[in-house]
This record gives structure tokens, C-alpha cells and sequence, in this order.
């Protein structure tokens, strides 16, 4: 059961998984290490991250100088493809002309998904963001605890590396003993933030991120994840020898060609295929969701992108795991007599509850950072070392104007210098004029890795005025209707912006920072919505059929085979990023499943 063009489905198969990131990836591998018969759909191209990767590529070798393109959003050397908020062919729309009140849609069209292209961060929820009406009176409280969960945080820790420390934070949990990788050492400027941090109450630590930094232990860790499954073990094992620890010398939003960090490719589909229980099949833009007589899914209707014919999947159960708008376009798009208003919609909350992380960022020029020693700084490719938010004391007693809270990324060092490096020396330098020659040489040496940007992400809890509906009249290019989106940002986010922004003031001047001119209205200084690429929510979990799209195992009110593996379920956002999270869930609702399917209660 290999990568496959539409004429090779076979005529059923026991799953049906639209979307190959990480949910959809987390969920095919659960399913097929226990035997389960799996089509993975894909609507973007097959892509090998070991041939295809930029990773070892000098800045000089990018076209254009490494800037964007219509297919390269983020530039030349991310590892993404036809992937960005504008893909030509595939429209969304926005109800109002108001930016405050627009989203923005990040899609991912390629094997393995945004994996490909996250940072990699991979932070717990905690037991207060699964129950934020219990403890702050606002949002849903998800159907599950943070004890449900923490089991298959856990095991996807374990099966994906994650390195880190645990700082034992209330409401940032530890992992099990053994299950996390060292940290790498935190680089100058992480110390830095750590000398001065406390002045103003940050505590920085090392941040828990998907990337290798030495072997898995191959040997006990298969054991631990497929008790009383040789089989499974010994694919798992294999697979866990391909990868090796990162060598500290790239970005990983280049892609990594040695494995060392997470993606849904490496991890997931390389020993899901190795089963022989898994076809993936790529270029296949699912339209809808079918439905039989007894209003059972059967399958999903998709378009070959690359002949424009139309074909079926049939399945015993469906799994959307497309993201989470896209699992939504989906499900208002499949209408039929027995789901006029769109499929699992009889509470008419499809759509509805969208939530995404709440950012406001802040940069400074830090006089001690200049004309540092030269020294390998590149690390993980990304941070070592966080503030996570330890205020919660205050949103107890409600002194903060927002529930939850946010935590500081921030990146350090001099890196791998772009092409357009020597920006701004001029003004930094203090010169009335243009440098050249050996004083612009002089001046880009002492200021490079001088100036320090941090980003705050937070808390949003849903509200009514953030959902997506099915636009009237906007189709993409293969005539399949499009989302058109409302957002709204509350007094809460706004309050929690300004928050960021006078905490991360104060922290950058505790380092000594020459901070730029901060935007005192939250609303401007407020990140888009969309534009974090954290969106989640659309069709929430709960313990009520009537408040609700799914029950606690991503499962369907409406529709008995119909599954979530995406963020659409997430009932809220948290401090944290959304993918470890996602990874966990699906885990979960993928060994229940296989529970239901051995007991042919589907």
C-alpha cells in the first residue's frame, strides 16, 4: 500500500483520513500500526524533505535574493509549497472591509502539511486552559481534563523527540520522567534574558521543541508506545534509526533532510507506509463528505488535481484532519436532504467558536550584544529558552482584565546572516549618512545579532463574532464554494495585548534595550487573526449534542463515523501552541476508534 494515483484506490478501506499534517499523520499512524487498512488524502503534491530540503544552501544560492513569491510566502528557503494566505485558484473571502475585523487563512498544500513548515514548539496545555469557565467564568470548558490527555502527551513526546526541561510551572506541566531529550544550552543572549529577567518577573527556561539532540533510544522506547506489538516495535525501531540529532547549523523552517526534526513525513507516514496497511493518495482536493441512507458517512468525494476528474473514497469511517477550517469548508459544503445546513450540523455550531493566539511582538537594540565574538549560534533552529506565564495568582483574583494568559518567544544570536543583512546600519550606526566600504563593513559586524525581538502569544477564548460560513456566491477553481470569515477580537484580547506590550517593554529595558517607538493602542498593536497560523475551533468538543459538534473523542454528535483530527475540536486557545496538542488528541481518538472498530460498533 504505497503513494498512489486515484485509478489505484482500492474499493474500500477501513479509514479514510482527509489530510496528511499532523493530526491526520498522528491518526494513520495510530490506525495502521494496529492493522487498520488507511487512505490518507492529500490535497498538495508528495514532497521529500531529504532531496527537497534548502537546509545546506548559503543564503547567495536563493533567487530573488530569498524574497517571497506567490508559491514561497515565506520566502525562498522555507520548506513550504503552493502554501501562503494567497494561493491563486483558492479564494476565501471576508465579510467586512474593517482589517480588525478580517481573518487571514494560512493553507499548507503538500505532503505532511504545516509540519513542514512550524516552528516546532511543543508546549503542554494545562489543567486550567482544558476549564476556562470553571476557573475565569468565560469561554466552554472543553469535556476533558488535563488527566485525559497527559498519557498521549506522553507518547507523542516520545515519539517525535521533543527536548526540553521540567520547571515544575503551575498550568505548564512537566512530562513523565525520561520522556523528554536534553535541552540544548541556551546561547548568550538566553543567558542574558535569564540574568535580568527577574528584575521585571520573567523567568526564562528552556522551551520544549520537537527536534533531536541526541539518538532515540530505539531499543525501550517502541516497547513503551506498542505494548504486546512486536510488529509495530520493530517498524517503530527502524524508523527511529533513519533520524539523527540535530547538528546545530540550520534553520528548520528549511526542512531537514537528516530527520533530526519533527515532521509528519518523517514520523508518521514513513513507518505507517512500512505496515503495509497505509496508500496515501497525493493531489486530491476533498469536496465533500458523503452520506448514506441511514446518514453514515461513506466516503469523500475529492478532485483529482492533476486530470480535473472527479473520484471517490469510499470508507467504514471518514477523519477530517484537513486543518481546521479547511475540516469545516468541508463539512458545511457536504449538504444532502439529511444535512441541509451542512454535515454534523443539527447544533449549528459548524463554523463557529474560531479562536487563534493572541500576539503582539516588541524589538530592541541591545548595546550588549554588539561586536560579540564570532561563534556558532545557529543551534535548533529556532529558541532554546522561553518565558513561560507564571501569573496566575492575578487572574485569580481578576486584577489582569483577561483570562489566561501568554508566554515570550524571543531568538537570539547571529545566525546565518541573509542578503539583506546590512539593512538599517545606517540608522543604528547614528550616521547623518549613507555608510560604504570598510565603515559599513565595520558598523554591520558590531551591530549584527544586536537587536532582539520578542513575541508574546496568548490566550483567546471563543466569542461569537469569530466564525467562518460557506459564501454565496465565490467558488475556487474547482467550482467548490468557499469560506467567507467574521473575526472580532474582544476587550479581553485587547487587555491582554497591552499587557504584552508594557511587559515586554520592561523586559527589554532591563537588558539595557534602546526600545523602538511601541504602538500604544492594542488594537493596531494586535497581530491579525490568522497570521499567528494557530487558528483552531470551528467545530468544538463538549458534553452537549446542543453546544456542540463532536463528543470528547473528536467524534461526531450527528454522524456515529465521522471523526476530527485537526484543531477544529479545540474548544478554546491556550498560551501554547496548538500542535503537540492536536498530535495528542488524535492519538487518543485514534485508539478509541480502534477500540469501536474491533467491537464493530462502526
Amino acid at each position: 500500500m504505497p503513494v498512489i494515483t486515484a485509478e489505484k484506490l482500492q474499493k474500500q478501506y477501513d479509514v479514510v483520513i482527509v489530510g496528511s499534517g499532523a493530526g491526520g499523520g498522528q491518526t494513520a499512524y495510530t490506525l495502521t500500526m494496529e492493522g487498520v487498512k488507511v487512505l490518507v488524502m492529500e490535497a498538495g503534491r508528495s514532497f521529500d524533505v531529504a532531496t527537497e530540503s534548502a537546509m545546506l544552501q548559503w543564503p547567495s544560492h536563493a533567487p530573488l535574493r530569498g524574497e517571497k513569491t506567490p508559491d514561497k510566502q515565506y520566502g525562498f528557503h522555507d520548506c513550504s509549497i503552493h502554501s501562503g494566505w494567497e494561493i491563486p485558484g483558492e479564494p476565501y473571502t471576508n465579510a467586512h472591509p474593517e482589517t480588525q475585523h478580517q481573518f487571514r487563512w494560512w493553507r499548507q498544500r503538500m505532503m505532511g502539511g504545516r509540519t513542514n513548515h512550524w516552528g516546532r514548539i511543543s508546549l503542554r496545555n494545562g489543567p486550567l486552559d482544558f476549564k476556562p469557565r470553571s476557573h475565569w467564568g468565560m469561554g466552554f470548558d472543553w469535556p476533558i481534563g488535563y488527566d485525559d490527555l497527559a498519557p498521549y502527551y506522553d507518547k507523542v513526546e516520545m515519539l517525535i523527540g521533543v527536548f526540553g526541561t521540567n520547571e515544575g510551572l503551575e498550568n505548564s506541566p512537566d512530562s513523565s520522567p525520561g520522556v523528554l531529550l536534553p535541552a540544548p544550552k541556551l546561547r548568550v543572549g538566553e543567558l542574558f534574558m535569564q540574568k535580568h529577567g527577574p528584575k521585571v518577573g520573567a523567568r526564562v527556561v528552556s522551551i520544549h521543541r520537537a527536534v533531536l539532540t541526541k539518538p532515540q533510544d530505539a531499543d525501550t522506547i517502541p516497547a513503551k508506545l506498542h505494548p504486546g506489538n512486536a510488529r509495530a516495535q520493530r517498524i517503530l525501531a527502524d524508523s527511529m534509526r533513519t533520524r539523527a540529532p540535530c547538528f546545530w547549523a540550520t534553520d528548520c523552517h528549511r526542512g531537514c533532510a537528516i530527520r533530526a526534526n519533527y515532521d509528519s513525513q518523517t514520523v508518521h507516514l514513513r513507518p505507517a507506509l512500512e505496515t503495509g496497511n497505509l496508500d496515501i493518495l497525493p493531489d486530491a482536493m476533498a469536496r465533500e463528505v458523503t452520506v448514506g441512507k441511514d446518514g453514515r458517512a461513506t466516503g469523500v468525494t475529492f478532485i483529482d488535481k492533476t486530470t480535473g476528474r472527479e473520484g471517490h473514497a469510499r470508507g467504514r469511517v471518514v477523519v477530517l484532519a484537513a486543518s481546521s477550517q479547511e475540516s469545516v469548508r468541508l463539512l458545511l459544503n457536504s449538504k444532502s436532504n439529511l444535512f441541509p445546513n451542512g454535515l454534523a450540523n443539527s447544533s449549528g455550531k459548524v463554523g463557529r467558536y474560531i479562536t487563534d493566539s493572541v500576539q503582539s511582538s516588541l524589538s530592541a537594540h541591545i548595546p550588549a550584544f554588539e561586536n560579540m565574538p564570532l561563534h556558532n549560534e545557529d543551534g535548533a533552529g529556532g529558541p532554546h529558552a522561553y518565558v513561560p506565564w507564571t501569573r496566575h495568582a492575578q487572574n485569580r483574583q481578576a486584577e489582569l482584565g483577561f483570562p489566561g494568559g501568554y508566554h515570550l518567544e524571543f531568538t537570539t544570536g547571529r545566525q546565518m546572516p541573509t542578503m539583506n543583512a546590512a539593512g538599517g546600519v545606517d540608522a543604528r550606526s547614528g550616521s547623518t549618512s549613507v555608510l560604504y566600504g570598510k565603515r559599513l563593513k565595520e558598523e554591520a559586524r558590531r551591530h549584527y545579532g544586536s537587536q532582539l525581538g520578542i513575541g508574546a502569544q496568548g490566550t483567546m477564548l471563543p466569542n461569537d463574532g469569530c466564525f467562518a460560513e460557506i459564501d454565496p456566491e465565490v467558488k475556487d477553481q474547482w467550482g467548490i464554494p468557499v469560506l467567507r470569515f467574521h473575526w472580532k477580537w474582544t476587550e479581553a484580547e485587547l487587555n491582554l495585548v497591552k499587557h504584552q506590550q508594557q511587559h515586554i517593554r520592561d523586559l527589554l529595558e532591563a537588558m539595557g534595550g534602546k526600545v523602538s517607538k511601541t504602538e500604544t493602542d492594542p488594537a493596531r498593536a494586535i497581530r491579525q487573526g490568522g497570521t499567528v497560523i494557530h487558528e483552531v475551533g470551528g467545530a468544538i468538543m463538549g458534553a452537549e449534542a446542543a453546544m456542540s459538534v463532536t463528543n470528547s473523542w473528536s467524534q461526531t454528535w450527528d454522524v456515529k463515523n465521522l471523526f476530527l483530527a485537526d484543531g477544529a475540536p479545540f474548544a478554546s486557545t491556550a498560551d501554547k501552541n496548538p500542535t503537540l496538542t492536536i498530535m495528542a488528541l488524535a492519538w487518543r481518538m485514534a485508539d478509541h476508534l480502534v477500540g469501536e472498530l474491533k467491537k464493530q460498533n462502526l
